[in-house]
């Protein structure tokens, strides 16, 4: 005890440093190439973040509430955030508890990187780190948190359904030598510091083990074996984790100060997206989420194993993956890291041809009438869908509006369609075509019934003095300023979310503060962040009519379990899905009030 306390060093220790040195090198070598792989305007805003104190405040609280507390999981499931949380933030505590230790009680052995890791072993109890009680306590306090943790998640892993989920993921053959290993790790600790308790101090948990030690292996134990043991297997994970599904660890703490730089995705295979893939913790909260499953066959498409078969480029898997995909992004709302499952799949439609050609370039459109205040854009799915076009305009003529119905005759794509499908090019020509007819009316407002073109409006489109919105929120505006008193008569009203609409732009209220004016509203099974896709999306280039019907049955039944007499919609294409199956009337908005005037 004497000799190692002297020289304050063991072989034991030296896996634990090969492992450190293994993993430290490989991320810092992995984050300067992903860096060097940044464009240079990305690179230029990534640099000037981390200057800026507003947005490095920002980093360091949100990598401390999703990386070490796993705020978003705690929301969606405690029992799966306390699992995280308490293995992520015990694991923490304990690493900083133990430079505490060293720097109070042996400040000269702070420059060791692996001293605080096995302090336990090198320090003995005397008068000074007897006044470390409260320490002792709480490196105790933290090992039983993860331990409680590491129990929660072997449950998990053989009864997921215990946890809320009926699916997970298959870990691969790696994988589950780092899950070995991680599970090994503190329950080795706890015996390691017990059996050298009475030596260099315990407390709660550590001091009755060592006492049942004794009671069992007499008054010599022999440690040693133990701290070989916990330092291989910390060794092990560290040298796998690379490697594995938990490489998330290091990767979403340089996701979140990229991700709050602006930076987007561009090349699928380097930079930010490589980022986003290796974030991906491999969990398998998507696959629950992801709508398509509603056909047993379509579980492996789900982002999780789009983000496994891009780090194993697997270019057939990967495609057909992308393909298939609704682009709902409710895997994107559940993830805890929020990996864009989306535009992962974008990009990678974007390196393909997909026989998609045209020149927009020279397309030309009827200009607008000039003088009119609001412009009504429908949209290619509300061509197809003439009700809603005309519940529309017969609600805005009833309100007095002064506008001009943009594509009455039909007009040019908004371009979103084509974006889904990668090609950015002839979207982008589009955008500009219809840019150009919207500020030369000299309207100040367009309002859009159809989400896929109000989300493309919002985000891809510059127009300087135009205000864009959905026509739920204009219409519950007009019901605001006493422009229109719609009539509580319909009776029970379950409105869905339409996906662009709900989680890609974030419009949940004013829809049913309007419906709530007409009738009495009442709640689907999932509703908001976690409404289910319809099925109809556009963002899916393969699925085939047998599975978008199990995907629009699934989702209507969740839309009918408080048996309303009206589901509502604000989607043309939302509409029209559910109506194939719909056992009662299903109606947009506009529709509604309009007859409710």
């Amino acid at each position: 005890m004497t000799d190692r306390i002297a020289s304050g060093f063991h072989p034991f220790v030296l896996p634990f440093l090969i492992g450190m040195a293994f993993v430290l090198s490989y991320c810092l070598f992995g984050m300067i190439r992903i860096i060097l792989q940044l464009s240079k305007e990305d690179r230029r805003k990534f640099f000037m973040s981390l200057i800026t104190p507003k947005i490095l405040l920002k980093d360091v609280k949100d990598i401390f509430l999703n990386c070490l507390i796993h705020v978003k999981l705690w929301k969606r499931n405690p029992v799966l955030g306390y699992m995280h949380s308490s293995i992520a933030f015990g694991w923490f505590m304990l690493i900083v508890l133990g430079h505490i230790e060293v720097i109070l009680f042996v400040p000269a052995r702070a420059k060791l990187l692996y001293y605080p890791i096995f302090f336990n072993y090198f320090v003995s109890e005397n008068e000074t780190t007897l006044r470390g009680a409260v320490l002792f306590f709480l490196m105790d306090f933290f090992l039983l948190v993860v331990l409680s943790g590491i129990a929660l998640a072997i449950i998990k892993r053989f009864r997921s359904r215990l946890f809320g989920m009926r699916r997970t993921t298959k870990p691969a053959a790696l994988d589950l030598v780092g899950l070995y290993s991680l599970w090994a790790i503190f329950p080795l600790r706890l015996i390691a510091e017990s059996l050298t308790a009475d030596i260099s101090g315990g407390s709660f948990l550590t001091l009755p083990s060592n006492w049942l030690a004794h009671l069992f292996m007499g008054h010599e134990l022999y440690p040693l074996p133990a701290w070989w043991a916990y330092s291989i297997a910390l060794c092990i994970f560290m040298c796998v984790l690379p490697f594995t599904r938990y490489m998330h660890i290091p990767a979403e703490m340089m996701l979140i100060p990229m991700r709050n730089a602006g930076l987007k995705i561009r090349n699928l295979n380097k930079g930010f997206a490589k980022v986003e893939v290796l974030s991906c913790p491999g969990c398998g909260v998507c696959i629950d989420a992801c709508p398509m499953i509603a056909s047993r066959s379509n579980v492996k498409d789900c982002t999780v194993y789009l983000n496994r078969q891009l780090r194993r480029g697997n270019d057939k898997r990967i495609d057909q993956i992308s393909d298939k995909c609704l682009l709902c992004g409710k895997c994107q709302a559940v993830c805890q890291v929020g990996v864009q499952g989306p535009d992962l799949r974008v990009a990678r439609r974007s390196t393909r041809g997909y026989g998609i050609n045209q020149d927009y370039s020279n397309i030309s459109a009827t200009p607008l009438e000039k003088g009119h205040k609001v412009l009504y854009f429908s949209g290619c799915m509300s061509q197809l869908t003439p009700r809603i076009g005309k519940a529309v305009t017969a609600v805005m003529d009833k309100a007095g509006v002064d506008y001009e119905w943009m594509d009455r005759d039909g007009g040019l794509c908004c371009g979103r369609p084509i974006l889904l499908a990668g090609r950015k090019e002839q979207a982008r020509q589009l955008i500009a075509k219809n840019t150009e007819l919207i500020l030369a009316s000299g309207a100040d407002t367009l309002v859009v019934n159809c989400p896929i073109c109000y989300r493309v409006f919002r985000e891809e489109y510059n127009l300087p003095g135009v205000r864009v919105v959905h026509h739920s929120e204009f219409f519950a505006e007009l019901v605001s300023k006493g422009m229109l008193s719609p009539q509580n008569g319909i009776g029970k009203i379950c409105y869905h979310d339409p996906c662009e609409l709900g989680r890609g732009c974030g419009v949940y209220d004013a829809p049913r503060e309007l419906l709530s004016r007409c009738g009495t509203l009442v709640k689907a099974g999932h509703e908001k962040e976690l409404s289910i896709c319809c099925g109809g999306s556009l963002g899916s280039l393969s699925l085939n009519f047998s599975q978008r019907e199990a995907i629009t049955r699934n989702s209507y039944a969740d839309l009918t379990v408080a048996d309303p007499d009206v589901i509502a919609t604000a989607c043309p294409l939302c509409l029209s899905t559910y109506s194939r199956y719909a056992d009662r009337p299903v109606m947009d908005i506009a529709e509604i009030l309009m007859n409710q005037q």
